[in-house]
């Protein structure tokens, strides 16, 4: 389906962009978890620390199976990380914690953009589950409301994707700042690598919502084109 060498160009560019973005994730994570921090705080103590100084409470720190698996769950108020993250006394260890911990405080507070993408999530979940499907079955059988409806659907994944950049920036950037200003990183190399961490875990962010807007314009012309044509 992709005949046209700009979409070809683009399906290239965009899965390389995502491939380099898990490497890059990976890679520096494993750089900066040899790295330990002169605080000697576990990624457990680290994320109990910034929640408390931005006003986080009751939020539960609990270790959870699988790498990188780190995540905020708004619904139960529990921060999970990884093993390494957890139980590490890293850099790395110490940009991961506090960026989760930087999810529960932008809950804690209310975070606009955080709010209404919790919105999303349900029609985003159900975008995701009907969107391509209804599509391919739409230009299967020549079906256009039923192609437009899947577009429609699947839009509202993009548009996910998208509201999670400045949620995933803003957690970033209060990591860093209860850090540097609470003196957990205490060098210049230590901040350094806490944003190369943070950098690199955002990049995967946005090579999915690069992707996500690429299919999403790629089936756009399918289906729009198609009914052009008709």
């Amino acid at each position: 389906m992709l005949t046209n060498p700009l979409l070809l160009v683009g399906f290239l560019a965009v899965t390389a962009l995502a491939l380099w973005a898990q490497f890059a994730v990976k890679s520096t994570f494993a750089r900066y978890a040899k790295v330990p921090a002169r605080a000697g705080l576990t990624g457990a103590e680290v994320a109990h620390f910034v929640l408390e100084a931005g006003g986080a409470q009751g939020v539960k720190v609990e270790a959870v199976h699988g790498f990188l698996s780190d995540h905020y769950d708004p619904r139960r108020k529990v921060l999970r990380l990884s093993p390494e993250v957890y139980s590490g006394r890293t850099v790395a260890a110490f940009g991961v914690a506090a960026h989760e911990a930087g999810h529960a405080i932008q809950h804690a507070h209310r975070y606009a953009a955080l709010t209404f993408r919790n919105m999303v999530v349900p029609t985003a979940s159900l975008g995701s589950s009907l969107g391509i499907p209804l599509i391919l079955i739409g230009l299967l059988f020549q079906i256009t409301s039923l192609a437009i409806a899947g577009l429609v659907f699947f839009a509202l994944v993009v548009f996910f994707q998208l509201l999670t950049l400045p949620v995933e920036f803003d957690a970033s950037r209060r990591a860093v700042q209860v850090l540097s200003g609470r003196g957990l990183i205490q060098s210049p190399e230590e901040e350094k690598g806490v944003k190369a961490v943070l950098t690199a875990a955002a990049l995967t962010y946005v090579a999915a919502a690069v992707a996500a807007v690429f299919w999403l314009l790629y089936y756009g012309s399918l289906v729009l084109g198609g009914r052009r044509n008709n």
